[in-house]
């Protein structure tokens, strides 16, 4: 049974802040409304199904809008969906919308909703997070190819109403519906361009507050324009968005310095001698880095007491205060520190596990001749894959000159664009790789779900029967049972780290750069991290 009473989500009081701000800024806005940002990779895709990246991320985010969108502090506010509400049991979501447009004059409706999310789950699309939906009616038997993708649970009613059913309750589902992978697409465009569809930024369609009016594909340049078609284009300030992406963290200083760019990301010594700058800012990030190890590919990274030697050598604290520097600090496990909170208790502590972080050099050599011997080698070699970005070259440096100190064991850096590493990773084409994942979502599971058994960002091909048992207990049994299934994915934690599923490394920090300037841009440490729709040049 529905519940009568609506949730307004603040849509007055934001509308009022909006029109607010902009009366108020008006007379001290630039006339040259152009954002110039930095990235530190070029743009992967513009396909919200296949995206899995925070570049594509962030550039979706802009560009489309979902039924609901994050805020400040990872707040969800509306978005296509005006208001919304949920029955008793937490089951059946019914999300109202507003009157919008895509950029070439279509109307947004409930049907592009139905299409988009349909789209993503359908095994023939290969999303990789069409997990993501688990919880929808009948999604995991359309992924396994056992149902149609008619039969997901969500429906139209009428043009401007969508109703989602879902097999349980789930807690966070509002901010599930606010990412990218949950964005409304336009069939007929989808179909018009077929294989070119979202290759290129005019073989595509826009909802968002921008659109999408430069990339060729494989461009290290992309530009934003603004969205008039917008269903809120009147509270959008900025014209233009122009991102580029620049390796070189040098190049990128002395671009911000000579006026080219707005803001910048900082890496190496440039954080520690930019902090007390009033440009400077210390992101807080919900990324970690960690070391995913091939476990399919051969016995050695099958053996437990390898895998515990390959993190016992690491010195973390070394690395992140003298190598790194950057306000990134230990990883603690999976899930980042500050992401989730349940009776002043962060996860992340209550979940840690010492012996999966420590550095103990003697024990690590004992334990790696012991998984030599006890796997028929005298020596063994692996090819270490990251980013050719300046944090993942500094990274695989550092561990190589780590992992060299085992004894018999040869490591080779192999440092890749970004594009062609997340492919690689994604096919299994790796020794070992260093991986950076953001929570979507500001709850465990956005970082537990990825290493049960069959998730399709489980590169590195980790199982356990255990741990697959308590994620399900934690998605289905004790859904709605906070206190159970915290303990559920406490378990689980322990469980993956005292196997050394993983190798946490660090919990990435991100300095940035940004000119003063620069008004009304809202950070999100989760998901795509950015919206630009409130942002301003001032004078």
């Amino acid at each position: 049974m529905q519940v009568r009473a609506m949730i307004k989500l603040g849509t007055v009081a934001a509308l009022t802040a909006i029109s607010l701000a902009a009366c108020g800024t008006s007379s001290k806005q630039s006339q040259n409304q152009t954002l110039t940002w930095m990235e530190t990779s070029s743009l992967p895709t513009m396909d919200n199904s296949l995206a899995t990246d925070v570049v594509s991320g962030e550039t979706l985010n802009n560009t489309g809008e979902g039924l609901l969108k994050f805020g400040k502090n990872s707040s969800t506010h509306p978005g296509v969906a005006k208001s919304y509400s949920k029955s008793k049991d937490g089951k059946t979501y019914t999300f109202n919308l507003r009157k919008s447009k895509w950029s070439n004059g279509d109307q947004v409706t409930a049907k592009d909703f139905v299409y988009g999310w349909q789209r993503t789950v359908n095994p023939k699309t290969g999303s990789q997070y069409a997990y993501l939906y688990a919880d929808v009616k009948n999604a995991n038997a359309i992924m396994k190819g056992k149902k149609p993708v008619s039969t997901l649970g969500i429906k139209a009613v009428g043009k401007y109403k969508v109703v989602v059913t879902l097999t349980h309750a789930v807690s966070y589902f509002p901010t599930l519906v606010a990412q990218t992978a949950f964005f409304p697409q336009n069939k007929s465009v989808v179909e018009k361009y077929g294989k070119k569809y979202a290759t290129n930024a005019k073989d595509n369609v826009y909802n968002g507050a921008f659109k999408l009016t430069y990339w060729t594909g494989t461009s290290d340049n992309w530009t934003l324009t603004k969205n008039p078609s917008y269903w809120n284009a009147k509270s959008v300030k900025l014209k233009h968005v122009k991102f580029s992406a620049v390796k070189d963290p040098q190049t990128a200083l002395s671009q911000y310095q000579s006026g080219k760019l707005d803001a910048i990301y900082l890496s190496g010594q440039q954080p520690k001698n930019y902090k007390n700058s009033k440009d400077y800012h210390a992101r807080n990030g919900s990324r970690v880095a960690y070391l995913e190890l091939n476990q399919k590919k051969d016995s050695m990274l099958r053996n437990k007491k390898a895998r515990q030697a390959l993190s016992l050598i690491i010195d973390r604290k070394q690395f992140v205060n003298k190598v790194l520097d950057n306000g990134s600090k230990i990883a603690n496990g999976i899930v980042t520190s500050g992401l989730a909170i349940r009776n002043g208790k962060d996860f992340a502590s209550e979940a840690s596990t010492a012996s999966a972080t420590e550095h103990n050099i003697a024990k690590a050599k004992k334990l790696w001749k012991e998984a030599l011997k006890e796997t028929g080698r005298s020596s063994y070699s692996l090819t270490l894959m990251a980013d050719d970005t300046p944090e993942g070259k500094s990274t695989t440096e550092y561990v190589q000159s780590q992992w060299s100190k085992l004894p018999n064991f040869k490591v080779t850096n192999s440092n890749l664009p970004y594009k062609t590493r997340l492919a690689r990773s994604a096919a299994g084409q790796f020794d070992a790789v260093v991986t950076l994942w953001g929570a979507d979502f500001p709850d465990p599971i956005t970082d537990l779900s990825l290493f049960t058994s069959d998730n399709s960002y489980n590169n590195g091909k980790w199982s356990n029967k255990q741990y697959d048992q308590l994620i399900k207990a934690a998605t289905t049994t004790n859904a709605n049972k906070p206190a159970a299934r915290w303990q559920n994915l406490i378990d689980a934690q322990k469980i993956l780290l005292n196997d050394q599923g993983i190798i946490p490394v660090y919990q990435a920090g991100k300095p940035q750069l940004m000119k003063s300037k620069v008004k009304g841009v809202v950070y999100f440490p989760v998901s795509s991290n950015w919206d630009f729709s409130k942002a301003y040049i001032a004078k």
